[in-house]
């Protein structure tokens, strides 16, 4: 199943909630290296739940968020037109709740 983008490209839907899209300026050979490494980690956390390795899961969480970062997920916003962050925002308690309304999610 799609998710919903909203018409900047900014953000996805799901089940109401916005979540921030990656930075399309990333060329494509450094997103794919950073969406192996997410996934990676990802993995790393999975791992270390099942073995019940604290430290370790506590080290793997760390380089999900380096990558989601890296990726402009996370942190500093990658757009520059001054417009706040609303990630995990409601989408009909944000700006885009005409667009989320007209949708029929």
């Amino acid at each position: 199943m799609q998710h919903p983008v909203t018409h900047d490209g900014r953000y996805f839907v799901v089940r109401g909630r916005l979540w921030r899209m990656a930075n399309p300026n990333l060329d494509e050979e450094e997103r794919a290296d950073l969406v192996g490494r997410l996934m990676r980690a990802r993995r790393a956390v999975r791992d270390a739940k099942r073995s019940a390795d604290f430290e370790a899961e506590a080290a793997a969480h760390k380089a999900v968020d380096e990558a989601k970062r890296a990726l402009g997920e996370r942190g500093p916003v990658w757009w520059d037109d001054g417009s706040p962050d609303l990630n995990r925002h409601m989408a009909k308690n944000t700006i885009y709740s005409d667009w989320y309304a007209k949708i029929g999610r």
